[in-house]
């Protein structure tokens, strides 16, 4: 379980791949507990969950499988390209940002990016199926970002980006037509299943509900 609070966005040491299966490796001796850091545990890269599969000299490598690559935007990414690290959460650490699981439900494209001097508003084609998960100022994950949805539209949504979080996330090199990994809020697709269960349930009762837009 993850946060959407970034701790570091690091550029990619190398990126390999053989048989089906992409290398990322990444140097995380900048973060704060890097020397905790073990085989097997648990971390984010933009946004995906990954296991540290080999840890040699603070550098750690992840394994994405063709599943991983085929829903993410790891697979276009190349060695230099910033990538957002979050490590799993700790029990009874301070909780920021909202529960982001690390299992992206789709890819998203960078339609628009509005200098509006002092924030900037990202517009992301995100497709209608994954935008009637959302809420008009709900949580969404994007690229491992815990972010506040400013619009929701049928197809799309628009979030607004404080000077901090596109100074220390990978945000600072978006440009238009960007891939981004996005993971709707845990807790309302939870609803939604629930809601969709239940006899009589509507899609016009749903957007009521706020659910869809």
């Amino acid at each position: 379980m993850f946060t959407g609070i970034i701790e570091g966005a690091l550029p990619l040491a190398s990126v390999a791949d053989e048989g089906g299966v992409r290398r990322l490796t990444l140097d995380l001796s900048s973060l704060s507990d890097a020397g905790t850091l073990k085989l097997g545990d648990s971390v984010a890269l933009n946004g995906c969950c990954l296991t540290v599969a080999k840890l040699a000299s603070g550098k750690a490598t992840f394994e994405a499988i063709p599943e991983t690559l085929r829903l993410t935007n790891l697979g276009v990414l190349q060695t230099g390209d910033l990538v957002n690290v979050e490590r799993a959460m700790q029990a009874g650490a301070r909780f920021d940002g909202h529960f982001v699981q690390g299992h992206v439900d789709a890819r998203g494209n960078v339609n628009a990016i509005d200098d509006r001097g002092g924030e900037w508003r990202v517009r992301i084609d995100c497709g209608r199926e994954f935008a009637a998960h959302c809420i008009h100022k709900g949580s969404v994950c994007i690229d491992g970002i815990s972010l506040t949805i400013a619009e929701l539209h049928a197809d799309a949504l628009v979030v607004a980006i404080i000077p901090h979080t596109r100074q220390v996330t990978n945000i600072r090199n978006w440009k238009v037509g960007s891939v981004v990994n996005l993971e709707a809020d845990m807790i309302g697709k939870y609803v939604r299943k629930q809601l969709e269960g239940q006899q009589g349930v509507s899609d016009e009762l749903l957007r009521k509900a706020g659910f869809e837009s």
